[in-house]
């Protein structure tokens, strides 16, 4: 019965929606402690802002 639910559930397709159907995403980010939208940043910070560069550290084995 599991199996079935599954089968059936992955066959489930996405609504379209026509391009006056959709709502433009709001990005959030958080700079100096506070979380602001970045559309309510001047030029330059948007700039700043498009120019990170995402990392992630690697992890240390124990005992080092």
């Amino acid at each position: 019965m599991q199996r079935q639910q599954n089968q059936s559930f992955n066959q489930v397709q996405s609504p379209l929606l026509r391009d006056e159907e959709r709502q433009r995403c709001e990005v959030w980010t958080r700079v100096m402690g506070y979380h602001r939208p970045v559309s309510s940043f001047n030029t330059g910070k948007q700039g700043e802002f498009r120019e990170r560069l995402h990392f992630e550290e690697s992890r240390v084995p124990a005992g080092r």
